[in-house]
């Protein structure tokens, strides 16, 4: 049994994109051994970049989100299967795109490969924890653990509970995010959660004001900012998360919860000429 402050010792992650990576440094910074599963080679090089960087960078800083640590990439490595996973892994978090097959898909896989006390957990931001549960064969070790973006600097993690989690994958969820030093909320399995409901409510509608002209990108996130207190208006936050990422949870949100979630014209249209937001340079602004 692990203390308060304690992270697991030994974490996987699958998928070494932004979000993997920053998991993966938060856990590295924290202490843990960390083992990333990326199949594609020069993904997997980029993975490996992504988080030295990142930890080189919080070094830097010396917050507490990432403590000078020297020996943290050390603790880091990137295979190219999960049937290379430590066994011995305490917490395997799942974080590739929002498909749920795929999600399924790797998540039966790494149960395949741990032993039967580690705990198996999602980084999904929308997708239906007790369905994802249901290909597992010991579904209450399962739970979603929503990470927010930018990882390391971000105080948020969202557990998510199927209705067959057990007390202590509950337990354990919350003691790692709290080792991470960042503040869990704990939800029931619902279409998309508290953090992505609400928000996505929030950006869907500033998007909409753009498209009758209410007001420019600068004055909806201004209003928000500086009128609301957000740290960030939902426009540019949008660009953040990416827009690519916010139609795939507004339509799942859309079939599930009705029309209030449907998908602006604007947002479509620029996903489909590719308009992502800040890792594509455009979005509702320009990035550098």
């Amino acid at each position: 049994m692990t203390s308060a402050t304690t992270p697991p010792p030994v974490v996987g992650v699958v998928g070494g994109g932004r979000m993997g990576a920053g998991i993966a440094q938060s856990f590295a910074s924290a202490g843990s051994r960390v083992v990333v599963v990326e199949r594609d080679g020069s993904a997997a090089a980029a993975a490996m970049e992504r988080i030295t960087t990142g930890l080189r960078r919080a070094a830097e800083r010396e917050t507490p989100a990432g403590p000078s640590d020297p020996d943290a990439p050390d603790r880091v490595a990137v295979v190219s299967s999960i049937a290379e996973l430590p066994h011995h892994s305490d917490l395997v978090v799942e974080a590739v795109p929002e498909v749920a097959a795929l999600k399924a898909e790797l998540l039966a896989a790494a149960e395949d490969v741990v032993h039967d006390g580690c705990v198996l957990a999602s980084n999904t931001s929308s997708l239906s924890v007790t369905e994802l549960a249901a290909v597992l064969r010991r579904p209450g070790r399962f739970l979603g653990m929503h990470f927010f973006n930018p990882v390391p600097v971000s105080g948020l993690v969202e557990l998510v509970l199927a209705p067959g989690t057990t007390e202590a994958t509950r337990a354990a969820a919350v003691r790692w995010t709290h080792a991470l030093g960042k503040q869990d909320v704990v939800v029931k399995d619902s279409p998309g959660f508290a953090s992505s409901r609400l928000g996505l409510a929030l950006g869907l509608e500033a998007i909409r004001m753009l498209e009758e002209g209410v007001a420019d990108p600068e004055a909806i996130d201004t209003a928000m900012r500086l009128g609301y207190r957000h740290p960030m208006g939902p426009l540019r936050l949008t660009d953040v998360v990416g827009l690519d990422v916010r139609l795939a949870i507004a339509d799942h949100l859309h079939s599930t919860l009705g029309e209030r979630f449907a998908p602006p014209r604007l947002l479509r249209e620029k996903v489909a000429r590719g308009e992502l937001g800040r890792k594509t340079g455009q979005g509702f602004y320009r990035w550098q």
